[in-house]
């Protein structure tokens, strides 16, 4: 029973990481509910997360091959590749807002984490995500501007608040700012990345100090198999429905549980 608990733990963590309906918020309604502490454990919250982690960047491999390749030939010289060099910086200066402020409020965010806070968020998620259900931009990854970057980078340190979905915020910022929606998917991950390797590396350093316990070596082992499957073909239904302008049906979902929560948690 307790293996099954870890998988479904990471099928909970795959399922919700890439959809703008805020794992973090899914993770603590599922606490509250079952009265379980398992996702206090560090290791295994890293562990999952790893999990998804390895399952986008399987996904977006060849584009970042692609940009790190043409960051360093434009740097060479080779000015074919201006393109690349500038998208690369895109995505370091829509990650400079929210790496600032986590570090300088962590503690503070950290401390308004509440089943309530998770409830407000996830209707604040539905109502953002209804109001750019028309937006259709046209903006290409080539012509996102350093201003549509630093705005989109501050919805994503809007996200921090527990239970508002990083994903649903940034998409809702690129598509406020008239990119695309395959555009918009793309930047939306390509920011995951810088985010996630600095919350690795802290995390790191604190399961190093803390050890890890080696007779849950299976447990983990199958939870982040489960995360990983579950957000590879996540993010494959989520493109597909981005794509085809559907988000606006996770702001239905997002109000449901919200609702949910207000009332059942109340």
């Amino acid at each position: 029973m307790g293996l099954i608990k870890y998988i479904i733990l990471g099928l909970i963590q795959g399922i919700t990481e890439p959809l703008p309906i805020s794992s973090s918020g899914h993770i603590m309604i599922f606490k509250n509910l079952f009265n379980t502490n398992m996702f206090n454990d560090l290791n295994f919250e890293v562990i999952v997360n790893f999990g998804s982690f390895l399952a986008i960047l399987i996904i977006f491999w060849k584009d970042i091959v692609k940009l790190v390749t043409g960051f360093f030939k434009y740097l060479s010289g080779k000015k074919e590749f201006k393109n690349e060099w500038k998208y690369c910086w895109l995505i370091v200066l829509g990650s400079i807002p929210v790496g600032v402020i986590g570090l300088l409020f962590k503690d503070k965010i950290e401390s308004i984490a509440n089943i309530k806070v998770v409830g407000i968020a996830l209707l604040i998620t539905a109502i953002s995500l209804f109001i750019v259900k028309n937006i259709k931009g046209n903006k290409k990854d080539s012509e996102i501007t350093f201003i549509d970057a630093l705005i989109i980078g501050l919805f994503q340190v809007v996200a921090l608040i527990p239970g508002l979905s990083r994903s649903g915020m940034v998409l809702v910022g690129c598509l406020l700012c008239k990119l695309d929606r395959e555009s918009s998917l793309k930047y939306t991950f390509m920011l995951y990345f810088p985010v996630s390797i600095a919350s690795f590396g802290l995390s790191s350093i604190d399961i190093i100090k803390e050890g890890l316990d080696k007779s849950l070596l299976l447990s983990y082992t199958l939870g982040l198999i489960a995360a990983f499957i579950a957000t590879y073909f996540t993010y494959k239904w989520l493109s597909n429905i981005v794509k085809k302008g559907k988000l606006w049906k996770f702001s239905i979902y997002c109000l449901i549980v919200a609702i949910f929560v207000l009332i059942y948690f109340r």
